[in-house]
């Protein structure tokens, strides 16, 4: 297997156990507002098509097109690659400490759980979304790996989805479980980057 092709593999192992996990959630008290998730989530599942569905082929003289004649951007040696697969593992590695550490409060949308609280410790006293982080680290590798414009766009549109989504989260949160809290929690920890207080 070409590292082109294994960059999917920790994507298809963490789409799998991720839904498989889904049912591990204590009951949702809250939600934000109808249609105030819309925008984030069409804005990720746009960047996901374009990362990971925008179909790549190679031709008999072994070049690679998109199914619209995409041409590479740049093209990275197999060690790199490689090196790639391994940070995008890392970061569903990362994900699911984070899923593990949150335990029943964990959702796949904004809402507040029963028993909901602010969670500042583990790989929450890295960063405030680490899930976010993981996923997004994930997608910079699969971008470096293939390439390609519709790749660069669509590890764009993932970040851009997962600060709209962190951003309206926050502002759930702190109505839920109080500004006080939450803000004193965000003083001290970055949003995505680690360090970096955003």
């Amino acid at each position: 297997m070409r590292p082109d092709e294994a960059i999917l593999v920790p994507w298809g192992i963490w789409m799998a156990t991720w839904m498989a996990a889904a049912v591990w959630a204590s009951p949702t008290v809250r939600r934000p507002a109808f249609g105030s998730q819309t925008l984030y989530r069409a804005v990720e599942i746009a960047g996901f098509f374009l990362l990971l569905f925008y179909a790549v082929r190679r031709t008999p003289n072994g070049r690679l097109l998109s199914v619209f004649r995409m041409e590479p951007l740049w093209q990275l040696p197999d060690e790199a690659k490689w090196a790639m697969v391994g940070v995008a593992s890392l970061g569903f590695v990362f994900c699911w400490w984070a899923r593990l550490h949150l335990g029943r409060l964990w959702s796949g949308s904004v809402t507040r759980k029963e028993g909901h609280h602010v969670v500042d410790t583990g790989p929450y006293a890295i960063v405030r979304h680490p899930i976010y982080t993981g996923i997004i680290a994930a997608s910079l590798a699969t971008m470096a790996v293939r390439g390609t414009a519709a790749a660069v766009a669509g590890a764009l549109l993932i970040v851009i989805g997962y600060m709209l989504k962190g951003r309206l989260e926050e502002r759930f949160l702190r109505a839920e479980l109080g500004t006080q809290a939450y803000d004193a929690y965000a003083r001290k920890t970055a949003m995505l980057v680690p360090f970096l207080k955003l």
